[in-house]
């Protein structure tokens, strides 16, 4: 049996049987390509379909949102955060927050070193100085006010070695965080030491 199509095509000596044969297989190859791909399709789509609903069935669309809420929440809490830490600097700023204490014999007579010279400053090196003087008659107080370090009254040796102690000391706010026993000065190791 002879085809005029293939006649016309120049393959007229073939057999119609052996295109049959050819072309049956060709369809089973394509058959069973096809049916591969849908299982790999299928196996791919189930596995998009468990990362799309993340855990506890969640889809990853929404575990992202909550993601992009909880950061505009961090960020939003962390400029409120640093607005109330400035405010505090600044409220922090008038706090007595430096003390230079000095402990001394006033007279030869007493022992003791009960008689002591205390200044108290805030950041602004602003505060007092008390001086309290004991005698065998008996405890005599002396306050001096103090405006940017200085005294407009003149200070004994102890006050003066008081005043100089908590000048030394540096507050939170000019370090900007607190001091651990690496960062203590020695103004802070003998900060109730005696007067020489």
């Amino acid at each position: 049996m002879t085809s005029e199509i293939l006649t016309k095509m120049g393959l007229g000596g073939l057999d119609i049987g052996y295109v049959l044969i050819v072309l049956t297989v060709l369809v089973v190859a394509a058959v069973v390509l096809v049916i591969i791909l849908l299982v790999q399709n299928i196996r791919l789509k189930d596995k998009y379909d468990r990362f799309m609903r993340g855990a506890k069935a969640k889809s990853l669309e929404t575990e992202i949102q909550d993601l992009i809420k909880d950061v505009e929440d961090l960020t939003r809490t962390s400029k409120e955060h640093d607005i109330d830490i400035r405010e505090l600097y600044h409220k922090h700023e008038g706090a007595l927050q430096k003390v230079g204490l000095v402990k001394y014999d006033a007279f030869k007579e007493m022992g003791g070193k009960l008689s002591y010279g205390l200044a108290v400053l805030d950041e602004n090196n602003n505060g007092f100085l008390i001086n309290s003087v004991h005698s065998s008659t008996g405890c005599y107080s002396y306050t001096k006010k103090i405006k940017d370090g200085q005294s407009e009254i003149e200070l004994s040796k102890e006050e003066k070695t008081a005043l100089e102690r908590a000048l030394e000391k540096q507050t939170y706010s000019a370090v900007r965080k607190p001091r651990s026993k690496k960062n203590t000065t020695p103004a802070d190791e003998d900060e109730f030491e005696d007067a020489d």
